[in-house]
């Protein structure tokens, strides 16, 4: 079959989606069924709007750059598909004779494609949809990980690392510093941290994920033991994180058109402040709390190299997927060994991974609730690479 591609980038970025992209263009290019490789700017939105643009006009040494360029090149939306906009989507499709579709993304951007591919197939209309999966929270269903995942999990173990010297060294002034990272109901990016402790006392002393409620008292007791042991405590939470009543600790009503409850910024509190309020009133110590948001999303120059060659591979593959027939799937990534890391590049079926998430499995948290475990340590590690190390003085007494 032969058509033009179109491509769409969508939800929140990663530092390696336009590494995908680049993948999805440079193979599009050199395809025999595929004449023309499209771009919608805004993802599904611009595609509505007949913003579309011919990337095959484009620099080849722009393209190429793609690979070391962060945030969503395209241009990114959060839009809910709605049942009205199918006959304006097929519109689109029929004017630009595209046949070949493709967004990269997660879980809400699955379901979208999901959605359109259906929708082409009882209309008769000949459409291989592909999905190309994105997501620091690395929430998707079907894949070991995501693509974005293990840089921004790279950036977190960074801030952790660096930020523990900081807190060690401050510790006669502030006694804790708590980091948050995004994800909504899975504490994959939280758990990551982990990677920057590589002595007993070292940042992090604590993690709390989504995935394990905490008790108030529990918490103020973890808090007291490590600044009794270490003389002050790093501690790294989830934003999704809950109360044992199920609360959210972020306390937070808003949400965004997905009905996602909103944190951060949107949400106007997060569960660090909080955090960090309730060992104020407890302790009456001084702390910091820090809050990164979307700058773990598009940090290009804490990428991780395994994940950049990934992004890029997937984008290859959906291609040959497409020319293959195949749609309906999302390309997802199969993990061969963790020692030596390898893996293989399948597919999974849109249905279960649209609006579905996955959590991390008990196998990777500590029984207390506060920790990972060596297994999830043998999970990230081969993801994030190498970190680095630093001085340390001996603290030689003058005599």
């Amino acid at each position: 079959m032969k058509g033009n591609a179109i491509i769409g980038q969508s939800g929140g970025p990663t530092s390696v989606i336009n590494s995908s992209l680049c993948g999805l263009v440079k193979e599009g290019l050199k395809s025999k069924k595929i004449e023309k490789v499209l771009g919608m700017r805004f993802g599904i939105q611009g595609f509505m709007e007949d913003e579309i643009f011919d990337l095959g006009k484009e620099n080849p040494q722009v393209i190429e750059g793609l690979r070391q360029t962060p945030s969503s090149a395209l241009g990114s939306c959060r839009y809910i598909l709605k049942d009205e906009d199918s006959p304006l989507i097929m519109k689109q499709l029929k004017k630009y004779n595209i046949r070949y579709f493709f967004l990269i993304g997660g879980n809400d951007t699955m379901d979208t494609i999901n959605r359109i591919e259906k929708y082409c197939r009882e209309d008769n209309y000949e459409l291989r949809a592909i999905g190309v999966p994105k997501t620091v929270d690395n929430d998707l269903c079907g894949t070991d990980h995501t693509p974005g995942f293990a840089s921004a999990a790279r950036y977190v173990c960074l801030s952790v690392q660096q930020a523990g010297r900081l807190a060690r060294d401050m510790q006669r002034v502030d006694k804790y510093v708590i980091l948050q990272t995004v994800g909504r109901d899975t504490g994959w990016l939280a758990a990551s941290a982990v990677l920057a402790k590589k002595g007993e006392s070292d940042a992090p002393h604590l993690i709390y994920m989504p995935e394990r409620p905490l008790s108030k008292e529990k918490y103020i007791s973890d808090i007291k033991k490590c600044i009794e042991k270490n003389g002050w405590v790093s501690i790294v939470c989830g934003e999704g994180i809950r109360w044992e009543d199920g609360t959210l600790i972020a306390s937070t009503q808003a949400q965004d058109e997905f009905l996602n409850i909103e944190f951060g910024a949107m949400g106007g509190v997060s569960a660090a402040l909080n955090l960090h309020r309730l060992i104020n009133q407890e302790t009456k110590y001084r702390g910091e709390f820090q809050i990164t948001e979307s700058l773990s999303m598009c940090a290009i120059d804490r990428a991780s190299k395994v994940d950049l060659e990934e992004a890029y591979d997937c984008g290859v593959k959906a291609i040959k997927l497409a020319e293959e027939g195949a749609s309906g799937i999302m390309v997802s990534i199969h993990r061969v060994s963790s020692s030596p890391y390898k893996v293989k590049l399948k597919t999974v079926s849109l249905d279960e991974v649209a609006l579905h998430t996955k959590t991390m499995d008990d196998k990777y948290i500590n029984t207390q609730g506060n920790f990972v475990t060596d297994e999830y340590i043998k999970y990230i590690k081969p993801l994030v690479e190498e970190l680095p190390s630093y001085s340390e003085l001996n603290f030689i007494k003058n005599k």
